[in-house]
């Protein structure tokens, strides 16, 4: 009896009221009897739920409901629908032969294999309408009423009184059974299979979508035509949305987060055919070990973005639904269930399937976020398993930037302006970041949000810790795996950045995010975290980081030296301070005013040399005499305050870091230097450490103001003697070792304070060693040492041969400057036996069993020795013996040569002689003489009268 109803329309009950005027309108067919085939009655039918379903053609809502109900009744056995199962005949017999007619078994068949090759254009075309019946009323799915008409009852998701109502159309259906889903809520297996059978139709055919047709039809004819099957063409939209090729609309769009919505693929992502089919293989290898449909799918396959395992397509596929799926914070359901109830307290979301059209896209998420890194003071307010959800979120997102909807927004003119060639996976946050200054004020406030953001969690950063995964597991593993990360583990990072297990990738984007903290002091988690009341007190309205540091380091430092009783910047500030400068010695690009004065030294003299290690700023050193006089200046200043901190000069105390622990572990770090240059020839010395103290002195030895002990020690003696020296010299220029050479002159007239001469002695017994340390006989005897003492000069370990040599080669050295200062040095080892460390050597033995009790200092000890030379009863070391001699022999030279310059000299020549004795025996003997001389001559030249006595 079905069957024949089903036949005629005419015997369907008020169908032919409903439905006459519009077939006559439509011209569907003929309603006189006599006029029609007996196969055309559903051809009728078919043209008017074609009609029905084409939003461009209008059918009366008495017939509209008909046709619903008409096709409701047929949902059952597909003969019934008269077009469809004339049109798919064939295909039924070639794909669903062995189902069983009945309770919609068959349709649901042919729908599975709508898209396959061999099925027939005209059944592919009656399926569609009979899908798009099922968009506008569930019940015309069989199958889907008969599974989920309990579910709907309980969750109270259709009405009685209207069964055409918006709560029957399949989307709304969806919808209010997902959210219960979400919620928590028990729904039967059974009604969710039908519905993941719906939902995955949605997605694999837009025309089953009214709003994407009517909304998207420019898009898709321009774009995306030709791309039907297989949910391709929501895909290309999809690809449109994210700005990859064209544009999309904002109706388009916002028609596109419906449907992603009604479907929800994020709870299964078989529900994309497009990214399942594109996907199958990443799943299989990198997410075997979760079960088939599980939510976390997509986050694996995020996780394993531009890894190896991923292919070019899924990438695409997968980007493409994440990028809809980041904008409603509710289609992931893993977020949603963990989160549902704080977002709902905090940020007073509604449910699952309300949205507010005043929320803009990601306004909840950022909501949860913010709550998610507040500090322990502001009360951490998010739970546990809601927090942790947030961190995966976010490290998954920072893998593209479309994925962020508000930096998107905000930044589309900053990223076209300033990013347009930076397309590679993470370069385009990085390039916002670097022309932070320059971006719009919303994007430079939501990039500089971000940027605080990864600063206390740089896990965010997946890229980087993929490429820093060897360091994080060799020497952070600790903290990668703390939940609450508060910047540990980018300061981790900075500290083994130099690590052999450091890659070029990781150390390059370690950098860059230390570059980026430069801006501003907020993207220095820890120390802005420690240091952010001190900076509100006393260095308010400074932004940048490094100008931030120098204000605080300055406040501590004038603190220190004025002996104030409390210190103005805290001990927890202080300290986080200590940690910022010494990281900002490793790489002179973290330091901005250095690196701009140096930028074009830096490219004429350092171009090969690599940023880090402090190689730049090393460079920069070893061509000082070369600089601009900005850079030259800068240089110095840095030089000024490592020689007072070396602990801030990096590369001393990376080369010397072991022999520091070994022989400068109890001393300040302020004295580490003075401590190494006293075990500088330690028999377990590293040479390269060795070889580092000495290029220090030799810095330090040109220039007193680079030499603190010496500086505090001579304050005094410094303007009192030298200060002809200090005028003559230009502002901005280096003193080229003078001021040293003034003070060890008057070291040789023993003129100096003992705190100074102290300090003198030490330098002219080290510089007595090794020649380089003394800058003015560097300068004025470079030809003779090459030609004279070339080989000596070439010894990898200096002893004081060259300086020997050219005492011994002084009647060969034809340069009066060059002379001057080897006579400086005869006259320096006649004051001191112990700056003569040849001449010391040889009479080491003499000095101990002649000379025991004589102080050292003030040339005792050497006079005591020529007083023994000159004794014939005493026999001297042969080696010593030939050693004075040849000493006096130079000095007899030194004096025809040199003669005393006024009566200072004079007096110093004659205390320092050998025979000073005699010499003053002379001139006792010449005063007594010129006395009774005088007494004699006055008493007869100018006698006196007995007379004028009287008078």
């Amino acid at each position: 009896m079905t069957a024949i109803i089903f036949s005629d329309y005419q015997l369907i009950c008020g169908f032919m009221d409903s439905c006459k005027s519009d077939i006559n309108q439509l011209k569907c067919g003929s309603i006189r009897p006599g006029e029609k085939d007996v196969h055309s009655q559903g051809e009728v039918v078919s043209c008017l739920e074609k009609a029905l379903v084409n939003e461009e053609k209008i059918i009366s809502q008495n017939c509209k409901k008909a046709i619903l109900r008409v096709a409701e009744l047929s949902s059952d056995d597909f003969h019934l629908d008269r077009h469809l199962y004339l049109s798919c005949r064939d295909d039924r017999e070639r794909f669903c032969e062995d189902i069983q007619g009945g309770e919609g078994r068959v349709y649901k068949c042919l729908f599975n294999h709508k898209f396959e090759d061999a099925m027939s254009d005209q059944c592919r075309e009656a399926l569609t309408t009979r899908q798009k019946l099922i968009a506008q009323d569930y019940k015309v799915s069989y199958s889907l009423a008969k599974a989920c008409k309990n579910d709907l009852r309980k969750y109270r998701c259709n009405t009685d009184n209207l069964p055409r109502a918006r709560e029957a159309r399949l989307s709304y259906l969806l919808l209010c059974l997902e959210s219960s889903v979400h919620r928590g809520r028990q729904v039967s297996g059974e009604c969710q299979g039908e519905m993941l059978d719906y939902r995955r139709m949605l997605m694999e055919d837009f025309s089953l979508s009214p709003e994407i047709i009517l909304n998207c039809r420019t898009e898709i004819e321009l774009h995306c035509s030709g791309l039907h099957r297989k949910g391709r063409t929501l895909h290309c939209l999809m690809r449109l949305g994210r700005g990859d090729k064209g544009s999309l609309g904002q109706n388009c769009q916002q028609a596109l987060q419906t449907l992603i919505q009604e479907t929800d693929p994020g709870a299964d992502y078989r529900i994309d055919r497009a990214l399942n089919e594109a996907c199958e293989s990443v799943i299989q290898t990198a997410c075997k070990h979760i079960r088939s449909g599980d939510p976390m799918i997509l986050s694996c396959l995020m996780e394993h973005l531009y890894t190896e395992k991923m292919v070019e397509e899924c990438e695409h596929r997968l980007l493409e639904l994440q990028y809809f799926i980041s904008r409603d914070w509710k289609l992931d359901p893993v977020l949603y269930r963990k989160c549902q109830g704080d977002a709902s307290r905090l940020c007073h979301t509604q449910g699952w399937n309300q949205t507010s059209e005043m929320l803009p896209p990601g306004a909840v998420f950022s909501c949860l976020y913010r709550h998610a890194y507040r500090t322990e003071e502001q009360g951490r307010r998010l739970s546990r398993d809601c927090r942790a959800e947030i961190q995966r979120i976010l490290h998954q997102r920072a893998l593209d930037v479309k994925m962020e909807p508000g930096l998107q927004e905000r930044c589309i003119i900053d990223l076209g302006k300033w990013c347009s060639e930076k397309t590679d996976p993470g370069q385009e946050l990085e390039c916002l970041q670097d022309h932070l200054d320059d971006l719009a004020v919303e994007c430079r406030e939501i990039v500089g949000n971000l940027t605080e953001l990864e600063s206390e969690d740089i896990q965010i950063e997946a890229l980087l810790m993929r490429a820093c995964d060897p360091v994080v597991q060799m020497y952070c593993h600790e903290l990668a795996d703390n939940q609450i990360d508060s910047g540990d583990l980018m300061e981790c990072l900075v500290q083994n950045k130099h690590q052999k297990e450091m890659n070029e990738k990781c150390a390059v984007g370690v950098t860059h995010f230390q570059l980026i903290q430069m801006k501003d002091f907020r993207f220095s988690y820890k120390f802005k975290m420690a240091c952010k009341e001190d900076v509100l007190k006393l260095c308010p309205n400074i932004k940048k980081k490094v100008d931030v540091v120098f204000c605080l380091s300055t406040t501590v430092r004038n603190d220190t030296l004025q002996d104030n009783k409390e210190q103005r910047v805290s001990i927890k500030c202080r300290k986080q301070l200590r940690v910022e400068e010494l990281e900002m010695t490793e790489d002179i690009r973290l330091e901005p005013e250095l690196y701009v004065s140096c930028k074009t030294d830096i490219d004429k003299y350092c171009q090969n040399i690599p940023f880090g290690n402090a190689q730049v700023v090393e460079c920069l050193k070893d061509a000082k005499k070369f600089l601009s006089s900005h850079c030259h200046d800068k240089i110095f200043k840095l030089q000024e305050t490592e020689m007072s901190d070396p602990e801030l000069d990096y590369t001393l105390m990376r080369v010397c870091k072991q022999m520091i622990k070994r022989y400068c572990a109890d001393s300040d770090s302020k004295n580490v230097l003075q401590c190494l240059k006293q075990n500088k020839n330690a028999e377990l010395m590293d040479p390269k450490c060795k070889q580092m103290i000495t290029k220090r002195q030799i810095t330090q030895n040109t220039d007193y103001r680079l030499n603190p002990v010496l500086r505090k020690a001579c304050k005094a003696d410094i303007p009192k003697f030298c200060q002809s020296v200090l005028n003559t010299v230009k502002d901005g220029k280096e003193l080229e070792g003078q001021v040293v050479s003034c003070l060890k002159m008057k070291y040789a007239d023993q003129r100096l304070s003992s705190d100074c001469e102290d300090q003198i002695r030490v330098i002219i017994q080290e510089s007595a060693l090794d020649y380089r340390l003394d800058p003015q006989l560097q300068i004025h005897c470079t030809k003779e040492i090459n030609t004279l003492c070339g080989e000596e000069a070439a010894a990898q370990e200096q002893t004081g041969q060259v300086e020997e040599c050219l005492k011994i080669n002084l009647l060969k050295i034809a340069r009066e400057a060059c002379k001057r200062e080897v006579l400086n040095m005869l006259q320096e080892s006649k004051a001191d036996i112990f700056v003569d460390p040849v001449l010391h050597a040889a009479c080491g033995l003499d000095i101990r069993h002649h000379c025991a009790s004589i102080l050292p200092g003030k040339g005792r000890q050497m006079s005591c020795l020529l007083e023994q030379l000159e004794d014939k009863t005493v026999r001297l070391q042969p080696d010593c013996k030939k050693r004075l001699q040849d000493r006096q022999e130079m000095w007899s030279y030194a004096a025809k040569v040199a003669p005393a310059e006024g009566f200072a000299d004079l007096a110093y020549q004659v205390m320092t002689s050998p025979s000073k004795n005699y010499l003053m025996g002379l001139l006792a003997l010449g005063v007594c003489v010129l006395f009774l001389l005088g007494m004699t001559c006055g008493r007869i030249t100018k006698r006196v009268t007995q007379e004028l006595k009287d008078r």
